[in-house]
């Protein structure tokens, strides 16, 4: 099978094919294809797998799981049953499946138990069911089960035109809540408004507090209930200024790559709850937690509550032009490796 291999620590956007050094990642056409390793395996012909920044620091060797080399990358994937074991109950060969993995999506076949898998619901696209399970189960974990955000609520979204960033204004807008979110770029501004967006701030042109703080007096709101910051550096910091008595700070990520400071003495003075959220150790303390939140996800793409945007799509071989997607900041929406199609749709935006 076809399979994009980490074989070194380095920078995936760098080309994957000519010569020179070695690269941090290769296509090899020939890797072995996954056997069932139990009864209740089942193998999936992967369709589509998607890019979370996760993925990108993995490979550069900056993530807090450090699988040994070399390793298939991936997380998140949908696809279709290729094969199962003889105990698989659940599950028959041909049925439109998705879930996601420590490792291993960014090839043709994967194994993963029953347990692990979700059917993709009649009238939900495969490849948007492959951006759905990171994404989108890391803001409902958050917003939802965390934060418990509910109608009327005031929620701010740091890097709202990003993979989890969308999905979080989604789900704010599903449950009720007031949403603002800060992007970057008049087109990301735009599409934002679309979604029904209560307020949006354009960074690249805006100041963010005084523009939060006039929609805030406009509304006659006291202030943010709910942070989601997937960003980090001085963005939090600044966000701070906004936040009510009582808020919930999530944090989800770094993509700043700066670490803030959220001190302690005015967390305690204004009540505010600090969560931190690495979604994929749900898996192994609360894994019924992500099992009920894919399945109302699920749910919510078929009754159209939520629309999963892809924003660009590859083949394997350009994996690197995915990741450069990825770290530029490209993306409004979800970047998607697409296995079994051999043509290639750079961008939907």
């Amino acid at each position: 099978m076809e399979a994009l291999v980490c074989r070194k620590l380095g920078d995936p956007t760098a080309p994957i094919s000519g010569g020179g050094a070695e690269k941090a990642i290769v296509v090899e056409k020939n890797h072995p294809i996954p056997e069932l390793v139990s009864p209740t395996s089942v193998r999936v012909r992967v369709k589509a797998t998607s890019l979370n920044y996760a993925n990108y620091l993995q490979i550069l060797g900056k993530y807090q799981e450090k699988p040994p080399l070399p390793f298939i990358p991936g997380s998140d994937y949908s696809g279709v049953v290729d094969a199962v074991g003889p105990s698989v109950s659940k599950f028959k060969v041909g049925d439109p499946v998705c879930s996601f993995a420590a490792l291993g999506s960014f090839a043709q076949f994967i194994v993963a138990d029953q347990t692990e898998l979700f059917g993709v619901p009649e009238g939900c696209d495969l490849v948007a069911a492959g951006a759905l399970p990171v994404a989108f189960g890391t803001s409902h974990v958050a917003l939802v089960h965390r934060a418990n955000l509910t109608s009327g609520q005031v929620l701010l979204v740091l890097g709202a035109a990003g993979g989890v960033g969308l999905a979080a204004v989604q789900i704010g807008k599903v449950v009720g809540a007031i949403v603002i979110a800060v992007a970057r770029g008049a087109e990301k501004v735009q599409y934002l408004k679309s979604l029904g967006v209560d307020h949006v701030v354009d960074s690249s042109t805006q100041n963010l507090i005084p523009s939060i703080k006039d929609f805030l007096k406009t509304r006659k709101l006291k202030g943010v209930d709910v942070l989601y910051d997937p960003v980090g550096g001085k963005l939090t910091k600044e966000a701070m200024k906004v936040l009510s008595w009582g808020a919930n700070i999530l944090v989800i990520g770094f993509a700043s790559g700066e670490i803030p400071v959220i001190p302690a003495n005015i967390a305690l003075v204004k009540n505010w709850t600090v969560h931190g959220l690495y979604w994929g150790s749900y898996r192994i303390h609360r894994p019924a937690v992500l099992e009920d939140s894919l399945k109302e996800l699920l749910s919510w793409v078929a009754r159209g509550l939520i629309t999963i945007r892809i924003s660009h799509t590859y083949r394997l071989p350009e994996a690197n032009l995915a990741f450069s997607a990825i770290k530029d900041r490209k993306a409004i929406g979800k970047v998607m490796l697409v296995l079994d199609d051999q043509t290639s749709v750079r961008s939907k935006l």
